[in-house]
């Protein structure tokens, strides 16, 4: 009788498949990475990546899942209070984006955000998980347009360091980072806001 399920002796090829996608999709987004380059950066048969995953968008999806828990950076904003909280905003998402083990995710979802709606709605996800109730517990007027505000600015900054790759973005330190957008970002959350005017 014919075995079924995943084949034995590959072990460890799912995860070198979705490491080499990450770093696929990161290099190139969805629309310029292939089944055939992933697998053979993954060092296996093409046959096998649609073993285990099927799809190039079904490997895509698994690829995009993202390797930690969004809903941390709401405990981390709201600890400390209005005071600070645009810095600690920006050392979170930095921190975020500095893990080799986050980055390769992240860049790849912001590569292919602009032509794939998966893409597009894992970030709006982050937006809606984290930022938008971090902003929520801090108790401010106008919460969903000032979390909305501040995500574009993050986004706009890691579209620029890691996809774009301007300098000095790519070449200034983490700290310096931090220091140069904490308050933009706490302009952001507290400053005078009218909306409707």
């Amino acid at each position: 009788m014919a075995r079924t399920g995943r084949r034995s002796g590959v072990s460890g090829s799912s995860e070198r498949i979705l490491a080499a996608a990450r770093a696929a999709f990161a290099e190139a987004g969805f629309e310029g990475a292939t089944i055939r380059g992933i697998a053979r950066a993954a060092a296996v048969d093409p046959a096998l990546v649609h073993h285990y995953f099927g799809t190039k968008e079904q490997l895509f999806v698994a690829s995009i899942e993202l390797p930690f828990d969004p809903s941390e950076l709401v405990g981390a904003v709201t600890a400390g209070g209005v005071d600070g909280a645009g810095e600690r905003i920006a050392r979170f998402a930095l921190g975020v984006w500095l893990d080799p083990g986050t980055r390769p995710v992240l860049v790849g979802v912001l590569r292919s955000a602009a032509s794939d709606e998966r893409a597009a709605a894992t970030l709006r996800g982050l937006l809606e998980r984290a930022l938008l109730p971090a902003v929520h517990g801090l108790r401010l007027d106008h919460p969903e347009l000032r979390a909305s505000i501040a995500w574009s600015q993050l986004v706009g900054l890691f579209f620029g360091r890691y996809v774009l790759r301007v300098r000095p973005l790519v070449t200034v330190s983490p700290e310096a980072l931090v220091a140069a957008m904490a308050p933009i970002l706490q302009r952001t959350l507290t400053g005078p806001m009218r909306p409707g005017a």
